[in-house]
């Protein structure tokens, strides 16, 4: 039997036809907003072995067999802040797609299910004491009218039971989106762009950082070392998606 809402999805797609955001078919039984079952159902998670440090996938199967604490050439030439960085998806495809909608088409209502894919793909990561979102700058904010990241960790905070801060680690200037930059200009473009309101509250605390995407890892990195600078413990950062 159909249930309630699968059945009013497809009457409502009878009336109002939607295609699909990644191949086009007209949608029917969609199991997730905006996407039909075969696209999303071959987003698939980052296979390793990844770097111990800033999680980037290696090439080779064999990379760690023998060194299994061997870092990227990148984490060997300028070691991150942060204690170790998980990112669960490569972005790109439906799961692109559904990003780009989330955090600049304004729909929200696919929140859960990047969560829930999030959820899906998680590993042993250390569980933390708080789990703050990577900050928007208030200009930003306002114009996007949510906080991507924290919708995101939000989830996260219910699954592993910990506290979320949201207002504590802040954004403290605008800046260039980092996108629109080269590797080495996307390095001082943040430098210093993050602060702590309050650090007593992260002070030899576990911080577990979140974000949706993870591209140069310099916004997390500048986050880790506001939290470090404020005395906190170990930094861990999880993104839904990387860019490889």
């Amino acid at each position: 039997m159909i249930r309630l809402p699968a059945l009013s999805r497809r009457l409502l797609h009878l009336l109002l036809p939607v295609d699909c955001a990644t191949c086009g078919v007209t949608l029917t039984d969609d199991p997730v907003a905006f996407f039909c079952r075969s696209c999303w159902q071959h987003i698939r998670p980052l296979r390793g072995p990844f770097c111990p440090r800033c999680g980037r996938p290696f090439a080779s199967t064999l990379a760690l067999r023998y060194s299994p604490h061997h870092l990227c050439e990148d984490c060997r030439s300028r070691k991150p802040a942060y204690t170790q960085a998980y990112s669960f998806y490569a972005y790109e495809g439906t799961l692109r797609d559904a990003i780009q909608l989330f955090k600049y088409g304004g729909k929200v209502a696919l929140r859960g299910a990047l969560a829930t894919l999030m959820k899906d793909a998680w590993r042993n990561i250390p569980n933390p004491h708080v789990v703050m979102p990577v900050p928007l700058y208030p200009t930003r904010l306002r114009e996007r009218e949510f906080n991507q990241a924290l919708l995101l960790a939000d989830h996260v905070s219910r699954w592993l039971r910990a506290p979320l801060s949201f207002n504590n680690l802040v954004r403290m200037r605008s800046t260039q989106p980092q996108t629109s930059l080269r590797k080495a200009a996307r390095r001082t473009n943040l430098r210093r762009s993050f602060a702590l309101r309050r650090p007593p509250e992260v002070a030899d605390k576990r911080v577990l950082l979140v974000d949706d995407v993870l591209t140069t890892g310099t916004t997390v990195n500048e986050c880790a070392k506001a939290l470090r600078k404020a005395g906190s413990g170990d930094v861990y950062v999880v993104t839904l998606a990387r860019t490889l």
